[in-house]
């Protein structure tokens, strides 16, 4: 067989619904990061939030917090799993 025979399965694409969290790597990097406080909360990178709504480039998250929700740019996401 072939290597494509053994191809890894891509990931699902994030959607409304989806349960993610923060990619570190790629937000403390980011422009929003900048924008933000300087320590960012621990939660969001432990997760889960929820994607309520997908606009562009753009997710909006829900925690399961009593925080606000926020705008974050999808590519600083990743699926969450327990």
């Amino acid at each position: 067989m072939t290597d494509s025979s053994f191809s890894v399965p891509k990931p699902k694409p994030l959607k409304k619904g989806s349960l993610v969290l923060v990619n570190r790597e790629a937000y403390e990097s980011s422009l929003e990061a900048l924008a933000s406080d300087a320590l960012p909360p621990q939660y969001i990178f432990e997760g889960p939030g929820e994607i309520l709504m997908v606009k562009g480039d753009y997710a909006q998250v829900r925690w399961r917090r009593p925080v606000p929700d926020v705008w974050l740019r999808i590519d600083q996401l990743k699926a969450w799993a327990e």
